[in-house]
């Protein structure tokens, strides 16, 4: 008999540990960044060089790369994709965007491969870049006509409610750039939302973290009108509502799945090289999420347990780009097609990964 209230104590503590280690420094500045970047970037400075207009060798390279500055997870992504989609990114380079951001980050590369192995952390990364291009070509190549339904010029909304600014604008314009009031804002966020996320002792952190945060509130009532920042705080407060309670849900529901599949039978049938073994790591990866670079410790633990290196590789690239609530919140982003064909192109390209990489290094 299922023990009911085992199972939603679970979910509780899950939901408690995520709000106590992961809310405060590393949404809360997300959320601010995925404010400023609706309310004071220049619709121009994101469809300049993430827009469907802008020449592909030049989106999808910097949409896949901008995960280096920061270490995110699934869920912190998700507010900071949100930004950029509402401000008229295209959407391959958009997706491509969301899934190496969690991946890629240098703190999550370094820590794999010193805990791990480099060999893992290579893979991980160049896997990351590469799946995340093909994954955005792939989006925007069979939703192509959705590029239209973003902009209709009307000040519309799109099908999720969403207001959606005019895109497709010449990626040649000098004019077209990010002020400089703007550009420090986001270098002072930034610094709040990279400080934040170290992985050293929160005593050493939150110097860092409260020093930025002050400079970004200097900056911003020097540099901002009233009206600028009041925009900017109800861009924050509508990703924060829209976002948040998904992301607890997602939280609460992976806590209770964790406390329902005993770890040890998923170990058990990740030993090889299968393909069931490379599904299953990857299906574990998107039920037990983890917080950014937590997967890490977590792998190698697997590891030492006796699971193949193939599905390890698999369950790492799962890990930090799907999880319940990622897709839930993605789902309310994008829509259900979409997202839908995303969670797919994202498990294929997993399992592929671990089956090759255990192939030819396992």
């Amino acid at each position: 008999m299922v023990d009911i209230v085992s199972l939603l104590t679970a979910g509780g503590a899950a939901l408690v540990d995520y709000l106590s280690a992961h809310v405060l420094l590393c949404l809360v500045p997300a959320f601010f960044i995925a404010g400023a970047l609706s309310a004071l970037l220049k619709k121009e400075a994101v469809t300049k060089y993430l827009g469907p207009d802008t020449p592909k060798h030049i989106s999808y390279p910097i949409a896949a790369v901008a995960g280096l500055l920061i270490a995110v997870c699934s869920c912190t992504i998700l507010p900071l994709f949100a930004g950029i989609w509402k401000k008229g990114a295209g959407l391959g380079p958009a997706v491509t965007f969301l899934f190496t951001g969690p991946a890629i980050n240098v703190l999550a590369i370094v820590y794999t491969g010193q805990l791990i192995g480099w060999d893992i952390a290579g893979a991980r990364g160049v896997l990351a870049i590469a799946f995340g291009i093909l994954i955005g070509l792939i989006m925007g190549f069979v939703f192509e006509k959705s590029k239209k339904d973003k902009s209709n010029g009307n000040g519309k909304t799109d099908a999720k409610g969403c207001a959606v600014p005019e895109v497709g604008v010449n990626p040649e314009k000098p004019d077209e750039k990010v002020d400089r009031r703007s550009f420090w804002l986001f270098v002072l966020l930034f610094a709040v939302l990279i400080s934040g996320t170290l992985p050293i002792d929160l005593l050493y952190r939150l110097p860092f973290v409260a020093g930025f945060t002050v400079a970004a509130a200097v900056w911003t009532s020097k540099n901002f009108s009233r009206d600028e920042s009041k925009q900017w705080m109800g861009e924050t407060w509508f990703f924060v509502k829209t976002i948040l309670p998904l992301l607890f849900a997602g939280v609460f529901l992976a806590g209770i799945f964790a406390a329902v599949i005993p770890q040890d039978v998923v170990v058990n049938y990740v030993g090889n090289n299968s393909l069931w073994a490379n599904m299953l790591a990857v299906s574990f990866g998107i039920f037990m999420y983890f917080p950014t670079l937590v997967e890490v410790p977590v792998a190698r633990m697997f590891l030492d347990l006796g699971m193949a290196r193939g599905p390890l590789l698999a369950y790492l690239l799962a890990d930090p780009e799907l999880s319940l609530q990622s897709i839930f919140v993605v789902r309310k982003i994008m829509g259900t097609k979409k997202v839908l064909v995303y969670v797919g192109l994202v498990a294929v390209f997993c399992v592929l990964a671990g089956l090759i990489y255990g192939w030819v290094f396992g």
